[in-house]
């Protein structure tokens, strides 16, 4: 008996897991950001990730809509 189809459903699922972390985080925000600029406008400036993320927190705290606000 192969142990072969069990290694590869838990690949699968651990990749599965590292996808949904990373879409429930918003990790993977900044390479889809990237991508788009890239394919929109391929000679405009891409902000670093540093830069990319104080604009998205500042858009996310500046919209009231959102309900992310603390205080």
């Amino acid at each position: 008996m192969s142990a072969a189809p069990a290694v590869a459903a838990a690949r699968r699922g651990l990749r599965w897991m590292r996808w949904y972390v990373r879409e429930l985080t918003g990790e993977s925000a900044y390479e889809r950001y990237v991508a788009h600029v890239r394919q929109h406008a391929p000679d405009a400036p891409v902000p670093g990730r540093r830069e990319f993320e104080r604009q998205r927190a500042a858009a996310r705290e500046g919209d009231p809509r959102s309900g992310f606000r603390c205080c």
